[in-house]
């Protein structure tokens, strides 16, 4: 029997809001004043969870933190600036959300960011193995179907991996396939939960409707493109800001959600389930994205896929081939790496 334990959407923020005795987490984003990582940083500055945020980045982190600084929330927050105060900003840090990296543009596909970004999340995971190894890592750079293996692999190489302390964030599925799927039954989209499954791209995203709550059906001819649209969403918002960027103020939602879970998680609150891409035997791939229950010391319970239908069978199954080639080719980088 599989068992979901759900909770609105629109609590995700609020969570953040909350008190508790343990509030005290110290955070650090990487990659602080990019699209992503300023709106993030905001979520975040605006928690009482969280007491210390220290922002990274190569350029304007400390303009970015004067100005959030300012905000009258308890979250005390320093800006570092390149490299060299790269190990600084880790120090202590108990969470690390890393959105570093270049945005999709129009034409682009996840994979043609590989380049680009798998250089940088590798760097960023051996400064984390080697200053914060205790702490979560949620990746957001992209492509995370490739760069989930990149940090495993660097950890590994450093001596300190632990497969249930390192994510790929995949939440921004789950935010859109709730919105979507809302829209065409005319529900509050903060009381749906759609899980996704398997990665982060394309085909390879997942959305599991039969297991939605509340439940819903559509007929084939709804089901298909809407399936198509969750997994094509981040392409709309890249042709829909023609050369401006990709999603950054859903993904800073997305990313502040799932570090508010792990958060909420790490207090001892019971009951936190999130949906992200991690070292798994759920499938013959070696990372998959299911349900996960979190717990203080990072994944506490794999879920996994539960019951699904004939037709999301053949969606995991055409996954699978994609998936491994990305994963194979994020570890190849990272082995790669004098």
């Amino acid at each position: 029997m599989f068992v979901r334990l759900t909770r609105p959407a629109s609590a995700t923020l609020r969570r953040g809001l909350a008190t508790s005795s343990q509030n005290n987490a110290k955070v650090a984003v990487l990659g602080a004043s990019g699209g992503i990582g300023q709106p993030l940083s905001l979520l975040l500055k605006n928690s009482p969870l969280i007491s210390r945020l220290n922002l990274y980045d190569i350029a304007h982190t400390p303009g970015v933190a004067a100005d959030l600084s300012h905000i009258e929330t308890r979250a005390e927050v320093k800006g570092f600036l390149g490299p060299e105060q790269l190990p600084e900003s880790l120090k202590g840090s108990e969470v690390v959300v890393i959105p570093a990296g270049v945005p999709r543009k129009p034409g682009m596909t996840r994979d043609d960011l590989f380049n680009t970004n798998a250089t940088i999340v590798a760097n960023l995971a051996a400064a984390c193995a080697k200053h914060c190894p205790e702490a979560m890592i949620c990746v957001i750079a992209n492509p995370v179907n490739s760069t989930i293996p990149i940090t495993s692999e660097i950890f590994k190489k450093h001596g300190v991996y632990n497969p249930n302390r390192i994510f790929g964030v995949t939440t921004l599925d789950i935010v859109r396939a709730n919105t979507f799927v809302a829209e065409l039954k005319g529900l509050d989209p903060a009381r749906v939960n759609v899980p996704v499954i398997g990665g982060h791209a394309g085909k390879t995203i997942i959305p599991l409707i039969s297991q939605c709550t509340p439940k819903v059906e559509f007929p084939q001819d709804q089901l298909v493109p809407l399936i198509g649209r969750i997994q094509e969403a981040g392409t709309e918002v890249v042709k829909a800001k023609a050369g401006a960027g990709s999603a950054t103020l859903s993904m800073a939602y997305a990313g502040a959600r799932f570090v508010f879970s792990v958060l909420d998680a790490m207090n001892g609150k019971e009951g936190v389930i999130e949906c992200s891409f991690v070292r798994s035997e759920e499938t013959e791939c070696t990372y998959f994205s299911t349900p996960l229950l979190l717990g203080k010391n990072g994944i506490e319970k794999n879920l996994g896929i539960g019951k699904i239908t004939p037709f999301e069978e053949k969606m995991v199954a055409e996954a699978v081939t994609e998936l491994k080639g990305s994963i194979k080719k994020g570890e190849e980088f990272a082995k790669s790496m004098k």
